[in-house]
């Protein structure tokens, strides 16, 4: 089974690699396309993500015009590649710590690994919706619904995975101050 493999695959070396890769990516991301891109526009991109109603999302492209409503487009592309950026990381760092624990950790932490990339699929279905209503002038009533919907489901399994990466990690450090 894919999840008896993550007991021992990658080594240690490659997850602690990829997280390293990962958070490059994230933080690139981070400070090149998304920090000048999403503040300073009225509306930011949490906004826009959490908007729900077609009216609320219809009252931020009215802040926003034609121009800004391009550039946020690019940081919805943009955003597809920022997934890898916390879900690869996130994955291996649960799944580092979760083996240095007992095997009841571990298999809880071989599931709670998994969050990042669950995360990731509704990051995708949100950037669709996302992209469907800045390029769609007439699109549907329920797309901003469908991309609130599954950016709040992407949070929940991000903190969900954030928390049980924190809570292994503190036992990780009891147990080593222990011994």
């Amino acid at each position: 089974m894919f999840l008896e493999k993550l007991k021992k695959y990658p080594s240690d070396l490659i997850l602690l690699i990829l997280a390293a890769l990962g958070i490059v990516i994230l933080l690139t991301i981070n400070i090149l396309v998304f920090e000048p891109l999403f503040s300073v526009y009225g509306y930011g991109i949490l906004d826009f993500e959490f908007a729900w109603t077609k009216e609320q999302i219809l009252i931020i492209f009215g802040v926003w015009g034609d121009e800004v409503m391009a550039s946020q487009a690019a940081g919805v592309y943009w955003d597809f590649l920022y997934i890898i950026g916390y879900s690869v990381p996130l994955f291996a760092l649960i799944l580092f710590v979760s083996r240095k624990l007992d095997e009841r950790i571990l298999n809880i932490g071989l599931y709670m690994s998994l969050t990042p990339f669950i995360a990731g699929i509704f990051d995708i279905v949100e950037n669709i919706n996302l992209l469907v209503m800045l390029n769609e002038p007439a699109f549907a009533s329920f797309v901003p619904l469908i991309a609130s919907l599954s950016a709040t489901i992407k949070f929940g399994f991000l903190i969900v995975g954030a928390i049980f990466f924190l809570v292994t990690l503190v036992l990780l450090v009891l147990k080593k101050i222990k011994k």
